[in-house]
């Protein structure tokens, strides 16, 4: 095994401690990922998996990140290929029991990427989606900041990211990093581990000039830590000038080669071709073979003295990208390989690892001595970042009901803002906690009125140009204490932004309610990083808004089909499609409630545009069966009408209950009486369905009180999505079915060629009723 590379982390003085530390960090994340992968018992054979080389890459950055320069206030996301880095790191700061380090992809044990809610030792942000954990310090120091304006207590701190090159690669970076209101957060701060590596090769043209370009044209500050302090001296040499621009003229992979060479190999091929092959030549043979080695892997990210240089430089202003050139398995026998992303040290390799650092392969877990300099470090570091326990602060009471009843025609998507707004009347403290978010859409999904109460988020107050226009019915009146964010044109962004105002009351103890609003057929642009940040443990609400092919006009392109499965698939989140304006009140309303707690959840709305005669919904108007409604709205489906002698069923859903009411009168006029239920919540009707079968924790009680044995009937179940979602229905008392829904791609034209195309209208109602009772 080569040495060299590990000789850099030994140093003299209180930089030898910090190397020190370093040093015990690699050896730590390689023993972790080795004890998971080759000793632990695995019967079933299937890999385990790990990253150390990825691991080696990112030691000396996080180790001078760590033990020099965070304070307690500070968060910090960490690459997911990183984690036993992050683990190690808590470990010897005391903050992770030694029985962990064993238990590295284990069941019960250290997740395979940073978990916030999963692992046991502190992690500030979950990581492991591509993209997602990276930008997530982003919408975490948003958050941060409205939480100081409304409470006073999120304190202040830096947000940092600490991200792969190849991760540069996603395009939910780029669409946050672009977003126009980043560039005041200067509390933002990256560190991009640029060791040049994909998971399947050496990247031949990722070119750290573009990177940092792209960058600039955003609005950041860009600190490039490129070489290291031994390669920095020899370009004073003479000949040094002819190093550099071999080093730096040189393609990717010819570096990458140049890691796996002897000292006789590097001396015949670094000179290259060029014009200066004389003058580098003769630099490099004044130096021993041990000092050139080292030389050739000197690069800035590996370089702890040139590190803590960058950091002094960062200006909280605006955001910062730090770029360190690594090299991926730095200290390691894989270092530079091109396969090496998750190759793993051999035992043999592994040995001599160990005996190359002076540690027991045998016992790996050993902490550093008591009164050494490494232990000191430690310690010291641990009590300055030690953190003050969060006093939460109880969500404030959501009323379940407002009392209105709404007359003549209304939308679902209208209700919404109207909602909003009566909160502000009738219950202030929790209307405070309200942030809403929207993709550039804020106008044209009826959040004008509450806009126009609330204002709009800006770090800085800036004036309203259009304030004295009489035409201007919208007004934008950006401040520190607007309760609307908007954002661009980048589901990604916005999904990104709820989850983590969703997360601040278990993070600064102070919950928020964010409700983020977008187009239902982008919802499922937005769905991964959504569903990934609710696994964070971030709880908001996601409305989708208009819906369906009801949006008619729009055409197929527009037209979510497979949208209200959602919250039959969507662990940690309630789904609801409400028919009426009144629905859509006691839904939301009842979501709100459930946000900012241990045991909170996040949901889903689905709206929709279509104006519906709003005294179809029969709102009951004594009080007790007002009640009685809400609650089985809320629970996922109430009766609209029962018919004496009822021979079907029609279960409708959302904007489809005109239609479904329409077909029962007439199914009525030819003698066959429906009842007819409205189905608010498909995926709580599920659970209720596995609680019946003593497979979860559901309310049973709506299926008695919905769908009785004792008037089981055929049923038609319709819907302005894909049949699928309410087909399971049958299944409560065994009856016959048909599920009605829309199953393909559609077509712009009027409401009712749009729904008879799709086999959705009146009609086609009617005829399945008739056939299910044939």
């Amino acid at each position: 095994m080569d040495h060299a590379a590990i000789i850099e982390y030994r140093a003299d003085g209180a930089s030898g401690t910090l190397s020190t530390v370093a040093e015990r960090v690699l050896w730590l994340s390689t023993s972790m990922i080795h004890h998971a992968n080759r000793i632990r018992p695995n019967p079933s054979g299937l890999k385990v998996g790990g990253h150390q080389a990825s691991c080696a890459s990112m030691v000396s950055i996080m180790t001078s990140l760590w033990f020099e320069q965070l304070q307690p206030g500070d968060r910090v996301s960490v690459k997911p290929h990183a984690s036993p880095v992050l683990h190690s790191i808590n470990y010897l700061l005391g903050q992770l029991d030694e029985s962990y380090l064993t238990t590295l992809r284990e069941f019960g044990g250290l997740q395979s990427y940073p978990s916030r809610a999963k692992d046991p030792d502190p992690v500030d942000y979950s990581t492991g989606s591509v993209g997602i954990g990276a930008t997530a310090p982003i919408w975490g120091a948003m958050a941060r900041r409205y939480v100081h304006t409304i409470s006073g207590a999120a304190g202040k701190g830096r947000q940092y990211s600490l991200v792969g090159d190849a991760e540069l690669d996603e395009g939910a970076i780029w669409e946050a990093i672009l977003d126009p209101g980043i560039s005041d957060l200067g509390e933002v701060v990256w560190i991009v581990d640029l060791n040049r590596q994909s998971l399947d090769r050496v990247i031949p043209n990722i070119a750290a000039g573009r990177l940092e370009k792209m960058f600039d044209a955003a609005g950041w500050q860009v600190i490039t830590v490129k070489f290291g302090t031994l390669l920095e001296e020899l370009f004073t040499r003479p000949g040094g000038s002819a190093l550099r621009t071999r080093i730096l003229d040189m393609p990717n992979p010819e570096y990458q080669r140049l890691l796996r060479c002897t000292a006789d190999q590097l001396r015949e091929r670094l000179p290259g071709e060029g014009a200066e092959r004389g003058a580098l030549g003769e630099l490099i043979s004044q130096l021993d073979d041990e000092t050139l080695l080292s030389a050739i892997r000197n690069l800035g990210g590996h370089d702890l003295a040139a590190l803590s240089a960058a950091y002094r430089q960062i200006d909280d202003s605006r955001p910062t990208v730090i770029i360190a050139y690594t090299i991926k398995g730095y200290g390691l026998p894989t270092q530079g390989h091109p396969q090496n992303h998750s190759s793993l040290l051999t035992v043999e390799e592994y040995a001599t690892f160990a005996a190359a650092l002076g540690m027991d392969s045998q016992n790996p877990w050993g902490r550093f001595p008591d009164g050494s300099a490494a232990s000191e470090l430690c310690a010291s570091t641990a009590a300055k970042l030690q953190r003050e326990p969060i006093d939460g602060v109880a969500p404030p009471a959501v009323p379940a009901d407002i009392g209105r009843t709404p007359k003549g025609t209304a939308t679902t998507q209208a209700a919404l803002g109207r909602v909003l707004l009566d909160l502000t009347r009738e219950a202030p403290e929790a209307a405070r906690r309200v942030v809403t978010v929207s993709p550039d859409v804020s106008s044209t999904t009826n959040l004008g009125g509450w806009v126009n109460k609330v204002g709009v988020w800006s770090a800085t107050e800036r004036r309203n140009w259009f304030a004295d226009d009489a035409e201007t019915i919208m007004h934008w009146r950006e401040k520190p204490t607007g309760q609307h964010m908007e954002l661009g044109i980048a589901e990604t962004n916005l999904v990104g932004l709820i989850g983590e105002l969703g997360a601040t009351w278990s993070r600064w103890g102070q919950p928020l309610y964010p409700i983020g609003v977008m187009y239902d057929p982008f919802v499922e642009r937005a769905l991964e990083p959504w569903s990934y940040g609710i696994y964070a443990g971030g709880q908001s609400i996601l409305v989708g808004t208009p819906s369906g092919v009801t949006l008619a006009a729009e055409g197929g392109a527009h037209q979510s089909i497979t949208t209200p499965s959602i919250g039959l698939e969507q662990p940690g989140c309630i789904s609801y499609e409400p028919a009426f304006a009144i629905d859509t009140e006691w839904t939301l309303l009842a979501s709100i409630a459930r946000l900012g707690r241990p045991d909170g959840t996040s949901a889903y709305l689905r709206l929709s545009t279509r104006p519906v005669d709003q005294g179809l919904a029969d709102v009951p108007t004594d009080p007790a069966a007002r009640e009685r409604r809400r609650r089985q709205v809320v629970a996922g489906a109430y009766v609209v009408r029962r018919t004496d002698d009822a021979v079907v069923t029609l279960v409708g859903m959302g904007a489809m209950m005109t239609e479904t009411l329409v077909a029962a009168d007439r199914l009525d006029q030819v003698g066959v009486p429906a009842d007819v239920v409205c189905v608010t919540s498909p995926g709580l009707l599920f659970e209720a369905i596995q609680a019946r079968q003593g497979r979860g924790s559901g309310e049973t009680w709506i299926l008695d009180q919905v769908f009785p044995a004792a008037r089981a009937t055929p049923l038609v179940t319709v819907l302005d999505g894909h049949p699928h979602t309410l087909a399971f229905l049958s299944g409560i008392n065994r009856v016959a079915s048909v599920a009605l829904g829309v199953t393909h791609f559609g077509q712009v034209g009027a409401l009712e060629d749009v729904y008879k195309y799709h086999g959705i209208d009146t009609d086609s109602i009617v005829r399945a009723a008739l056939d299910v009772i044939a």
